[in-house]
């Protein structure tokens, strides 16, 4: 069951990256109240179910470490934090590419980067349907609901910042990399220390990306909206 469960996310993740541009209704000014009921969901899961996993993660990571115990137990926070840096300086890069840019989409160079860091991280997505910290089967299609939300956000800034080189080459990649990440999940197994820095990265990549989008004032994104996802996600979460 769980391994049909992941093989429908992963289509379903592959799906939203080929044809979510075709939904007119997301784009514009005010923020699409959708964009924003998505936001919520993902950042809703990542407090309380990914957040907590870290707290297993880093009894995990601390066994595999040497050195003083106390620092290597904050080791997995420092590296969500590092997460969260990374796609921070990769939205910062893409916004000042824009502005040099021609009809206000990036660079070649800089969309090449942004789209092979979205390729990893689509392929650490994609590997974790099949090999999370628990990895219990309830929790998998929360997991994957949350992250497929997340990539309509993800997206949806992609296209702003990329225009037509996102739809005729990186939306492609991106939905190649996740399947390949799932594949990868199929063969390999990996060790659950390096799980919990995979799930730390993550957590703190979709902190950013998720916030990244609502909060700039100019997209007039909706507040009640990101509130509703949030809430509402969090009830089910917490009702399970």
């Amino acid at each position: 069951m769980q391994s049909a469960i992941a093989l429908a996310s992963v289509l379903a993740f592959v799906a939203i990256h080929v044809f979510v541009g075709r939904l007119r209704f997301l784009s514009g000014t005010p923020r699409s109240r959708w964009l924003s009921i998505a936001g919520g969901v993902s950042v809703a899961y990542v407090f309380l179910h990914l957040l907590p996993e870290l707290g297993e993660g880093q009894r995990v990571l601390a066994e595999a470490m040497e050195g003083p115990l106390g620092f290597a137990e904050r080791h997995v926070y420092l590296i969500a934090l590092a997460g969260l840096v990374a796609f921070y300086g990769l939205e910062r890069l893409a916004l000042t590419s824009r502005r040099g840019g021609r009809e206000g989409a990036t660079s070649a160079g800089v969309f090449a980067l942004h789209i092979v860091s979205f390729a990893l991280y689509n392929l650490l997505i994609g590997y974790l349907l099949l090999h999370r910290e628990g990895n219990a089967p309830a929790d998998l299609p929360f997991f994957a609901l949350a992250m497929a939300l997340h990539f309509v956000v993800s997206d949806h800034g992609l296209r702003e910042h990329h225009k037509g080189r996102y739809d005729r080459v990186g939306r492609w990649v991106l939905a190649a990399a996740v399947l390949g990440g799932w594949l990868l999940g199929l063969f390999v197994e990996i060790e659950r220390a390096v799980i919990a820095v995979l799930i730390a990265l993550l957590a703190g990549g979709v902190i950013l990306n998720v916030m990244k989008e609502e909060l700039p004032e100019e997209r007039e994104s909706r507040f009640t909206s990101f509130l509703a996802g949030v809430a509402g996600y969090s009830a089910l979460l917490l009702a399970i």
